[in-house]
């Protein structure tokens, strides 16, 4: 399908993918503002999120990823920085090992890679913060507004203990783009997988940002968007260079 999506700004081009029940619209609000300065920025809805509409969640993360793929050919963009934080994150990751020759570089956070001891206990908590967060109808109120699709769907697929895509999060195979992981030092399990990634892919860049958790970019955002800014501007650095000793 093809996903809602906005663009903004003139330059290399920065995909961004908003966290579970978010939107293009509502996350990475103060990223996009820095990124805007020197570059193009294209925000997509996921489906099932915002104004993309779609009740099919039953091979969510594949089928994001084929969403993606579908939109960004609609659009005619090639290459480009692709970002993404946690449901973004996984989507990300996904696309960046279906069609790894569309990035220029992939941007990951609220990542997790294996799959923890604790996982079923963590799960169960999850589970009873989302089966709360169902009777509050203040919260219930202000997500209908946002989203045009049953966004209760989404909640209700994570209710399964074996919905995380833990087989494709567990490698970077097929990847070559350079790779940055930004995890807040409050996940234990987010920090794990940077020592995790950083030892099986030559390319990966770590970030362990403080006073942050598993939303590091709206927990710590001048720090984020510091890092994602140096390392954006090196990857193109280093690609310009590059075109340079080979002309």
């Amino acid at each position: 399908m093809i996903l809602h999506t906005e663009t903004y700004g003139d330059g290399e081009t920065v995909v961004l993918l908003h966290s579970g029940l978010q939107t293009g619209q509502t996350d990475f609000v103060a990223q996009q503002e820095a990124l805007l300065e020197s570059r193009k920025v294209i925000v997509p809805d996921l489906r099932g999120h915002g104004k993309s509409v779609s009740d099919n969640f039953s091979n969510y993360f594949q089928d994001a990823a084929r969403d993606l793929k579908e939109t960004l050919d609609y659009l005619e963009v090639e290459r480009f920085h692709l970002v993404g934080c946690s449901l973004g994150g996984l989507v990300a990751l996904l696309f960046a090992k279906a069609f790894p020759d569309r990035l220029l570089s992939l941007t990951m956070s609220g990542v997790t890679a294996d799959q923890p001891a604790h996982w079923s206990e963590s799960h169960k908590e999850e589970v009873k913060f989302q089966t709360d967060l169902l009777q509050n109808k203040e919260i219930v109120g202000q997500l209908d507004q946002i989203h045009d699709s049953d966004w209760k769907q989404f909640i209700y697929m994570a209710r399964d203990v074996d919905w995380y895509p833990f087989e494709h999060t567990a490698d970077l195979n097929r990847i070559d783009a350079p790779i940055l992981y930004m995890v807040g030092e409050g996940n234990k399990d987010e920090v794990i997988s940077a020592s995790t990634y950083q030892r099986m892919h030559e390319n990966v860049h770590v970030s362990v940002i403080p006073f942050a958790s598993h939303l590091v970019h709206v927990e710590q955002p001048a720090l984020y968007t510091e890092m994602l800014l140096a390392f954006l501007d090196k990857v193109e650095e280093k690609n310009r260079n590059l075109m340079e000793s080979t002309n």
